[in-house]
């Protein structure tokens, strides 16, 4: 009898997006990422402090502990703004997820 084991790891590759959280402020405060894609967003909480990342637009909320990184998937999501903000902080910590197409050419 002969077996054929057969890996793909054409499996396509999550693209990773970054945030900091610092002072109570994320930056970059708009981040752009492509339509119709799940993504890896990743936050680092420089703080000394936890915070909550909260988004009703994206349908998310996740603490994110002091002096940590923490990771958020999202998508695959249709062209236009989210915004987001941190709970405890949400004057200063706010921001937008900006979807868009990216052109062929």
């Amino acid at each position: 009898m002969f077996w054929l084991f057969v890996s793909h790891s054409s499996k396509a590759q999550t693209k990773e997006f970054y945030l900091t959280l610092e002072n109570h402020v994320f930056t970059p405060s708009e981040l752009k990422v492509p339509a119709d894609k799940k993504v890896k967003l990743i936050i680092f909480n420089k703080d000394m402090v936890a915070e909550e990342f909260d988004s009703f637009d994206l349908n998310r909320e996740k603490v994110l502990f002091p002096k940590r990184k923490s990771t958020i998937f999202i998508g695959p999501l249709k062209p236009g703004n989210y915004e987001y903000f941190g709970e405890y902080h949400p004057n200063s910590a706010r921001g937008v997820i900006v979807v868009e197409v990216k052109d062929a050419n």
